[in-house]
């Protein structure tokens, strides 16, 4: 049987690759004392190690022998072939099958309708002609004018080549502040991240002066219910634009913010890079 889309065309199934080498490495052999940290210093090599899209496998999967009883499974699958909502995916299905396996068991999981590159073709087929133009007609309409670059206050001046490097910072919100942010969100009928979007939006302006404010935020584009435990990389960036013209009020923000990310959530088929 095939799944059918939104234009009642089918996924055509696409026969997936059912062999994996693996890679082993012994670490027995030696001192005890030396092993662990052996062992994170070859993990930390595997892990920087680059792929080739044109020629390598875009999963590496290697075991760690420590010990009789202990061992390190390191995966490393590229950011094109999975995205965070995978992640889960692949935890929760390896954490089964070793339960299963390792208990003399077959494998719990039932079989894939489709498989992700089913989902790729089928992607390929639909986004094209009247319904990427729609798309593509309205992005250029959200985002005509719209600045290049976010011209923020810092105390170096900007890299002529940009280096992508980036850090994490943690922020807690206290409790009363919280409680404060979702009766207001309630009371204007919007999501909680509108709320924090606007936020961060007019906090970006009041800092560059800057009355056009666009972010970018990740979406998970998973809209059909067939490929909600697919592995691979569904993710798309969406591009979120604020304007501040006129001097507006908080309520009004929220309210330019709502129409904003609807729209953009309504036309989120279209990839980031076009």
């Amino acid at each position: 049987s095939f799944i059918y889309g939104d234009n009642g065309q089918p996924f055509q199934r696409v026969a997936p690759e059912t062999h994996l080498p693996i890679t082993q490495v012994d670490f027995t052999q030696q001192p005890e004392a030396q092993r662990e940290a052996a062992a994170m210093a070859w993990l930390e090599v595997a892990m920087d190690r680059p792929f080739s899209l044109t020629q390598d496998r875009l999963i590496r999967v290697s075991l760690l022998h420590l010990s009789e009883e202990q061992h390190i499974l390191l995966i490393v699958l590229h950011h094109i072939i999975a995205d965070g909502w995978s992640a889960d995916i692949l935890f929760r299905e390896m954490s089964a099958l070793y339960t299963a396996f390792a208990a003399g068991r077959p494998s719990p999981l039932p079989p894939l309708p489709i498989q992700y590159a089913d989902f790729a073709a089928w992607q390929r087929s639909w986004l094209q002609g009247d319904v990427l133009q729609e798309q593509i007609d309205y992005w250029q309409d959200a985002l005509a004018g719209a600045p290049s670059v976010l011209t923020l206050p810092t105390d170096r001046p900007r890299p002529p080549v940009q280096s992508f490097a980036g850090a994490i910072y943690d922020s807690h919100i206290p409790a009363p502040q919280v409680r404060a942010l979702k009766q207001l969100t309630q009371e204007e009928n919007v999501t909680l991240f509108m709320t924090l979007l606007a936020s961060f939006q007019l906090l970006l302006a009041r800092y560059t002066q800057q009355d056009d404010i666009v972010v970018g935020s990740p979406i998970a584009n998973r809209h059909h219910a067939e490929i909600e435990g697919l592995i691979g990389f569904f993710v798309n960036m969406l591009v979120l634009r604020t304007q501040f013209t006129g001097s507006p009020t908080f309520r009004d923000l929220l309210t330019q913010v709502r129409q904003m990310t609807l729209g953009a959530y309504a036309h989120q088929d279209i990839p980031f890079e076009k």
